[in-house]
């Protein structure tokens, strides 16, 4: 009998500690899909990229870059931007053309040349996405591209 007894027990415990075990693991489960203030949190596969990114040049932004005080000599500044598209977007895009020249020369004249001649590439491309950020929520549409980047840059 006591031996009967004593296998009970650890029946007892081992299903008790089964309980407990998977408890955990469904608590871990339910915390891991809620964020930290218990909203819940959508977890995004990533798409699978099915067409390859288009790419539309805007040849020869030139502009003048701000005098610093005291300074008598004209400095340029002339880029060619690269703009990353989907063929869905291309056409819209390239109708958006005279408007991203717009923005990426009113974004690039206000640097003075001592800032210009110290900022790297990547600093020029997050420059003009803010400015294209800016201008696009400032009239609530959506940017029909997804980067601008640099593919030449030429300072004077």
């Amino acid at each position: 009998m006591n031996k009967k007894l004593v296998i009970a027990m650890v029946g007892v415990l081992l299903l008790g500690g089964g309980v407990a075990g998977g408890a955990v693991w469904y608590m871990g489960k339910q915390a891991a899909a809620t964020g930290a203030e218990g909203k819940a949190v959508k977890h995004e596969e990533p798409k699978a990229e099915t067409e390859p990114p288009k790419y539309i040049t805007v040849e020869k932004v030139i502009v003048m870059l701000k005098r610093g005080e005291g300074e008598a000599v004209t400095h340029y500044l002339s880029a060619d931007l690269v703009v990353a598209t989907t063929a869905k977007q291309e056409k819209e895009c390239k109708e958006h053309l005279p408007l991203l020249r717009s923005v990426a020369v009113k974004a690039l004249s206000g640097l003075p040349m001592s800032k210009a001649a110290t900022m790297s590439i990547d600093q020029f491309a997050d420059e003009l996405n803010k400015a294209f950020d800016e201008t696009y929520a400032k009239d609530k549409r959506e940017r029909p591209f997804s980067e601008v980047m640099i593919g030449k840059l030429i300072l004077e």
